[in-house]
C-alpha cells in the first residue's frame, strides 16, 4: 500500500515537471544542464559552479563599492582652499676666491728652563743660533731685561717654519705680562699683552716631625713657600741645628692665580714659628717708600743687621774653640771660626752690608776675603775655590750678595768655608755672639703698623692656634674615649 502512494506521488512529480518544460522549453533548451529533473536522461546541478557564480557575483559588488564610496566621499568634501605661496629671501654662501688661504692656529713649542741652562743653549737645542738670539734681544726691546737672568722652570716659546726657522718667540716679561716677538712678518715687531692677575689667600699649619719640608708639605705648602718660610726666620732660627720635635708654625700668604689657573707662590702675609718654645712672629708691611719689609711684633726689621750663616752647608766639620788638633798640622791649636764643610762652587755670601777691607791670598785661609759692617763689627771668609769677578778691595757689597764660593784653597781637607765673626779684631763665636738689633720703625710708621696690620693679623693668628688647639684636645678625648 505504502509503495502504491510512493510511485503516485513520484508520478506526480514527473508530470509537473514535463509540464513545465513544456511550458518553459525556450529557457531549459539554453540552460539544459541546470535542470532539476532527476530522470537519468538529463544532467544534475552541480553545486560546485554554483559557489563559483555566488564568489564571482560578491566580487562584482566589492569592486562596484570601490568606484562609488570615494566618489561619494569626495563630492561631500567643502571645497578645498588655495595655497597661498610667498618669497622669502635665502642668505647664499660667499664663493671663496681661489688665492685664498684659511687661517691656521700658531704652533707653539713650549720649552722649559732646565738648572745650568743659559739662553743660548735652548736657542742652540731648537737648532738656531747665535743670529736668532740678537734677533730677539734686539727686537725685545725694553722687555729684554727679562732674559737677561733667566731660572730653572721658566717657560719660553718658540714659533718655527717648516724649514726650522723663527718666526716667534714669546716669553713673560713679568708676572702680570707677557711679551710676543714676531719674525715673520716684514719688518720684526714686539706686542706686550697684560695678564689677568689674582692673588687667594691661603693658610697653613704644620708641626715639625722630621723635617720642615715635610711639615710644610703636610700642611699643604709647596717647597717654594717653605723655603721662604725659613728664609724668613732664618736670622733667628737655624734650621739645620735649632729645630726640633714638636716645634710648630702658622702662616697666612698669597698663592697667585694668572689667567684663572694657578702661576706660582705670592708673598707671606703674617707667619708664626714656636722653636723649643720661643716664639717668633713675621708680618708684610708697606713702608713709607712704599717698598715692603716684614718685621716683628715690636717693629724691628726681621732682616737682621748679619746673617748668622752666610752658606747653604751640609754639616759643621769644626766648631769655635780654644783647643784643636789640626787635621793638617798635627797639633793642638784654638779654631776661631766655624766651619761649614758644602759642595765645591757653593755661593758664599756677605753677611751684612759693608767695604771690602782685604781680597786676596792669605797664608793658612787661602781664597780669603774680609768686610768691614761698621767701626766695631767685622767678618772673615776663608778657603774659597774663586772669588767673583770685579769685586775688589774698597767695594761696596749688600748682605746676602755673593762674595765668593765654597773651595779647599789654603790649609784644609775638604770643600768648606772657614767664618769668622770679628768684634773690634778679636774673634767670636758665629754661633752665640749677640747680634746688634736693627733699628725699630718711625713713631708714625710704628702707630700705623700696629693698627692696620699686627691688630687684626695677631687675631686671625691666635683664633687659628685656638682652632688648632680645639681640634687636638678633641682628638686627644675620642682616642682616649
Amino acid at each position: 500500500m505504502a509503495e502504491e502512494k510512493q510511485g503516485a506521488r513520484q508520478a506526480r512529480k514527473q508530470a509537473i515537471c514535463r509540464k513545465a518544460q513544456r511550458r518553459h522549453s525556450h529557457f531549459y533548451a539554453r540552460c539544459a544542464h541546470w535542470s532539476f529533473n532527476r530522470s537519468g536522461e538529463i544532467e544534475p546541478i552541480r553545486w560546485r559552479r554554483e559557489r563559483l557564480v555566488l564568489a564571482g557575483t560578491a566580487l562584482l559588488i566589492t569592486l562596484l563599492s570601490g568606484f562609488i564610496m570615494p566618489a561619494w566621499a569626495s563630492a561631500m568634501r567643502p571645497a578645498p582652499t588655495p595655497e597661498v605661496h610667498s618669497l622669502l629671501p635665502l642668505a647664499l654662501p660667499k664663493i671663496t676666491p681661489a688665492n685664498f688661504t684659511a687661517a691656521t692656529v700658531d704652533d707653539w713649542q713650549v720649552v722649559r728652563v732646565q738648572p745650568g741652562q743659559t739662553l743660548s743653549d735652548i736657542f742652540t737645542a731648537r737648532g738656531l743660533g747665535m743670529t736668532d738670539l740678537q734677533k730677539v734681544m734686539d727686537t725685545a726691546g725694553s722687555a729684554k731685561t727679562a732674559l737677561h737672568n733667566i731660572r730653572p722652570g721658566q717657560e719660553f716659546d718658540f714659533l718655527l717654519g717648516s724649514d726650522g726657522s723663527l718666526k716667534g718667540f714669546r716669553f713673560d716679561q713679568d708676572q702680570a705680562s707677557r711679551a710676543t716677538i714676531r719674525l715673520d712678518g716684514t719688518r720684526p715687531s714686539v706686542a706686550i699683552q697684560q695678564r689677568d692677575l689674582d692673588l687667594r689667600e691661603q693658610v697653613a699649619h704644620g708641626v715639625i716631625r722630621s723635617s720642615l719640608y715635610a711639615a710644610g708639605d703636610q700642611a699643604g705648602m709647596d717647597a717654594a713657600m717653605v723655603g721662604k718660610l725659613a728664609d724668613l726666620f732664618k736670622y733667628d732660627i737655624d734650621f739645620v741645628q735649632d729645630l726640633r720635635v714638636g716645634d710648630s708654625f702658622t702662616v697666612i700668604y698669597d698663592d697667585i692665580y694668572r689667567d684663572g689657573v694657578r702661576y706660582g707662590q705670592g708673598n707671606i702675609i703674617a707667619a708664626e714659628f714656636v722653636n723649643q718654645d720661643k716664639r717668633y712672629t713675621a708680618y708684610r708691611f708697606k713702608k713709607a717708600d712704599g717698598s715692603y719689609g716684614w718685621y716683628s711684633e715690636d717693629g724691628r726689621p726681621i732682616q737682621k743687621s748679619f746673617l748668622r750663616i752666610p752658606v747653604d752647608f751640609t754639616r759643621i766639620s769644626s766648631q769655635f774653640t780654644a783647643t784643636r788638633m789640626h787635621p793638617i798640622l798635627g797639633r793642638m791649636r784654638a779654631h776661631k771660626g766655624v766651619d761649614y764643610a758644602a759642595p765645591s762652587g757653593t755661593p758664599i755670601h756677605a753677611a751684612g752690608d759693608g767695604v771690602i777691607k782685604y781680597h786676596g791670598w792669605e797664608r793658612g785661609y787661602g781664597n780669603f776675603v774680609v768686610i768691614q759692617h761698621n767701626n766695631s763689627i767685622s767678618t772673615a771668609y776663608g778657603h774659597m775655590s774663586r772669588f767673583v769677578k770685579g769685586q775688589r778691595v774698597g767695594e761696596r757689597v749688600r748682605q746676602g750678595e755673593v762674595i765668593g764660593y765654597v773651595g779647599m784653597t789654603g790649609l784644609a781637607t775638604g770643600p768648606h768655608l772657614h767664618y769668622e765673626f770679628r768684634v773690634n779684631g778679636v774673634q767670636r763665636n758665629p754661633q752665640t755672639v749677640t747680634l746688634p738689633k736693627p733699628e725699630p720703625l718711625p713713631a708714625v710708621q710704628m702707630a700705623r703698623f700696629k693698627a692696620e696690620v699686627v691688630k687684626p693679623q695677631l687675631a686671625r693668628l691666635t683664633e687659628l692656634d685656638a682652632r688648632i688647639t680645639l681640634a687636638r684636645a678633641n682628638v686627644r678625648a675620642n682616642h682616649d674615649n
